[in-house]
């Protein structure tokens, strides 16, 4: 439970000082969207090269995937399904809003609370790997595709191998997979960029919440809730339920499969959707709410299944 709620405090925290600092005016207008793009192009890359260069590339065909891989594209097409025929948006706002109800936030969140309520940091790796080698190329094709002139299929489709993230990921993957690794002249400074990925994210984001209007209000609040329950209710349920039937997990296995699908919106789906404009409220609020709402129900899985 500690680390649950430690992992919040610490979100919370970062958050509340972005606010403060976009409330007081200290760094001018832009300030956010400039620590949003920093945080996308430079920062984040290299988090994820390191985290991916430690990790096992096995695990993408480990059992746990069926559950956490396929609760996440459930919710994400449902989204899709359902505001496509309510609100009829177009595929940009369909693919940020998909990306909201289903990419967890397995980094700075996910990993503390392995560590301390499976004991185990090793369990988030499946979602991790999966979201920054499939959810995030394919939803930043559609992203990128969206502000191409040029509307060339082969040009949309060899976007995400030219954007930062992906880039970033494909360098984690093939050190981890040759098992070479960098020297200390060159890992330092990648170290000392990648420690900047998280906080930029979360101050970008608080932000950006100063002089925004309610969240859940006006007339999107109707696709804002759905991306909400999808994330916070749908996908931890569906996890649990694919985890149980059709992966045959049980015990901490299966309590991490839940527990994992039930963290809320991850800031990156908010770094993606406001650097090419598309969906961005709407991702805010979602990012907002799910990390609120899924504090309760975090804690009652912890209860019902550890």
């Amino acid at each position: 439970m500690n680390g649950v709620m430690g992992g919040f405090a610490a979100l919370t925290a970062v958050i509340a000082v972005g606010w403060l600092v976009g409330r007081s005016g200290t760094l001018g207008e832009g300030a956010g969207a400039v620590l949003s793009k920093l945080s996308y192009v430079v920062a984040t890359p290299a988090l994820l090269l390191l985290t991916l260069a430690d990790a096992d590339p096995g695990v993408l065909v480990s059992p746990a995937l069926v559950a956490t891989a396929g609760s996440a594209v459930l919710c994400a097409l449902l989204f899709a399904a359902l505001a496509r025929w309510r609100w009829r948006l177009r595929p940009a706002e369909l693919t940020a809003g998909g990306l909201a109800a289903s990419y967890v936030n397995a980094g700075n969140l996910g990993v503390p609370i392995s560590v301390y309520v499976l004991g185990d940091a090793s369990f988030v790796a499946p979602v991790l790997l999966f979201q920054v080698l499939v959810l995030a190329p394919l939803g930043l094709a559609v992203l990128a595709g969206s502000r191409t002139r040029a509307r060339s299929r082969w040009r949309v489709l060899a976007q995400p191998l030219t954007t930062p993230v992906v880039i970033g990921c494909g360098l984690g993957v093939l050190l981890a997979a040759t098992g070479v690794r960098l020297p200390a002249v060159v890992l330092e400074p990648i170290e000392l960029t990648a420690g900047l990925a998280v906080p930029a994210a979360l101050l970008a984001y608080g932000m950006s919440l100063h002089g925004a209007p309610r969240p859940a209000s006006g007339e999107a609040a109707g696709r804002v809730w759905l991306a909400v329950a999808l994330k916070t209710l749908a996908q931890p349920a569906l996890a649990h339920a694919l985890g149980r039937w059709v992966a045959s997990l049980d015990g901490v296995a299966l309590l991490a499969v839940t527990v994992t699908s039930a963290l809320p919106t991850a800031q990156n789906v908010f770094v993606y959707a406001s650097t090419y404009d598309r969906g961005t409220l709407l991702v805010r609020d979602v990012v907002l709410l799910s990390t609120v709402l899924s504090v309760p129900v975090l804690l009652g899985i912890a209860l019902l299944l550890g």
